[in-house]
């Protein structure tokens, strides 16, 4: 880790206790396994998770096919920001509520039914999935069951439109809609009228640049027939981004804050509701 976290960590102690509670030696993203742990895109190893962890709650991220338009990057967006993402998110978890969380994540395969185990999934940049109608079928009893999906990190009107159709072939026949500041999920743990873009570090010290279409954030979901909310889209903001890079003294203090609280907001009305 990079000498200028300690110069942030002095900062972050004055204004958000929140990123005190990332942990120094977690470092980058992406994604594949091996036997002795994981290795992100820069080379960084992380332990490997530990399945036999008893916990109430685990981080459940979802590994889907990317569709045509992303296949020849060569980078799978599912895995973005994996896992240390995921690891800082779970500390704050940990030290802000009791919920007994699961020190590493658990990633799921959008082929396997080992997704009816998790109560709470997490889909990154779901702007370039590509869901077949065996897979769709598989969330859709996944939500009907009582699970819970946060959709996070997608921008832009081509990427909603990606979203949408999966969607479609998901639950055809439920609306999205957009939250309103009164919705329990803004109120379930943090109260969270006053919220903000939260955006990824490509929009903050890269070299993209926000789009009419991406510059408002939009918070949504969708509900099942009972009015519970089991898909919460957080569409024109990167609040894995944010998780990832809290530790960072470059990254806005008020949009991390915000990303630990519509995070956890999110889990506890997904584990009650």
């Amino acid at each position: 880790m990079r000498t200028s976290f300690y110069h942030g960590l002095k900062y972050f102690v004055k204004c958000l206790p929140v990123v005190l509670l990332v942990v120094p030696f977690l470092v980058a993203t992406q994604a594949f396994q091996e036997s002795n742990g994981i290795i992100d895109m820069d080379g960084e190893r992380f332990l490997p998770e530990n399945p036999s962890e008893k916990a109430e709650w685990t981080f459940a991220r979802f590994h889907y096919d990317l569709n045509s338009q992303f296949r020849s990057f060569g980078f799978q967006r599912w895995a973005a920001d994996y896992p240390k993402s995921d690891r800082q998110f779970v500390v704050g978890v940990q030290r802000l509520t009791r919920l007994y969380a699961r020190t590493t994540e658990h990633v799921i395969d959008a082929k396997s039914d080992d997704i009816y185990n998790w109560p709470w999934l997490y889909v990154e940049d779901a702007g370039g999935w590509d869901l077949t109608n065996e897979q769709a079928a598989r969330l859709r009893e996944y939500l009907l069951r009582g699970g819970f999906l946060m959709v996070d990190d997608s921008h832009g009107d081509f990427e909603w439109k990606t979203i949408l159709n999966g969607m479609q072939m998901i639950l055809p026949n439920h609306r999205i809609e957009d939250l309103k500041d009164r919705d329990e999920i803004f109120h379930v743990f943090y109260d969270l009228n006053d919220r903000v873009q939260i955006p990824g570090t490509r929009f903050i010290w890269g070299r993209r640049q926000y789009t009419p279409d991406s510059a408002d954030p939009a918070w949504r979901a969708i509900r099942d027939d009972k009015g519970r909310i089991i898909i919460a889209i957080c569409h024109n903001s990167d609040v894995g981004d944010a998780w990832e890079w809290a530790d960072s003294p470059h990254y806005p203090e008020r949009a991390a804050s915000l990303a630990y609280r519509i995070g956890i907001n999110y889990v506890l009305y997904g584990m009650s509701h």
